[in-house]
């Protein structure tokens, strides 16, 4: 129901005035002329306010009852909402079927061909593995870092003395998603941009370069590339 812009204004005029205890003795006189005027003018505006609302009423009597009851279910909010929840819902960051293939296609470099890891680690650990591909694909360079090819490191897992260093890539793809599961979801950081600001924080001291700033743009892209 849409209702004038000066009903309320109407409304709270009326109620004040006609509650006014010194209005209330004028207008009970039979002499007062004050009186009739206001009577006159409260009536005109009581019509008009009866007349507005029955117009307005009239005026909307077609649309559909749910775009009335809230603008959740018009197409355009509906939409924005999809695509706002893709990538940041919770369920769409735990573990969801997807064939390591299709991952596959995606990788290369020191990430080639482990689609099938990425996949085993998302299910022991209830985390989608497009997240876990994506995060190595952008902290990699796509398998191209010296990290991944020296330390076996495409998740840019720091130790106490710096990166870590792996035995195999596989080591590092379930470590990545043991802390991501410890230290990130499990602790209810359920978004790519909750996660990047603890995982690549702007500003930290051992990114002089500003990588960070990049961080969640770009994992959220290699994570749409992979999923969708």
């Amino acid at each position: 129901m849409i209702i004038g812009d000066d009903w309320l204004t109407k409304t709270m005029l009326i109620n004040t005035l006609s509650k006014n205890p010194k209005l209330q003795s004028q207008l009970n006189s039979p002499t007062s002329q004050f009186g009739n005027l206001f009577t006159k003018v409260l009536g005109e505006i009581l019509n008009n306010n009866e007349s507005e609302l029955t117009t307005r009423v009239n005026e909307n009597s077609f649309l559909p009852h749910l775009e009335l009851m809230s603008p959740i279910f018009t197409k355009a909010n509906t939409e924005a909402s999809f695509k706002k929840e893709n990538i940041t819902s919770d369920d769409s960051l735990q573990f969801q079927s997807i064939s390591a293939e299709k991952i596959n296609e995606t990788l290369g470099g020191k990430l080639k061909g482990f689609g099938e890891m990425f996949v085993k680690a998302g299910q022991q650990f209830n985390i989608n593995p497009g997240l876990l591909a994506a995060i190595a694909k952008h902290e990699t360079g796509n398998g191209t870092s010296r990290a991944s090819i020296v330390k076996n490191n495409i998740a840019g897992m720091m130790g106490k003395s710096g990166l870590k260093t792996y035995a195999s890539v596989e080591d590092s793809i379930m470590d990545m998603a043991r802390n991501l599961s410890s230290n990130y979801l499990g602790k209810g950081l359920s978004s790519i941009s909750s996660i990047g600001s603890k995982y690549a924080p702007i500003g930290a001291e051992n990114d002089p370069t500003g990588l960070n700033n990049h961080w969640v743009k770009g994992v959220s892209k290699y994570f749409n590339q992979i999923t969708v």
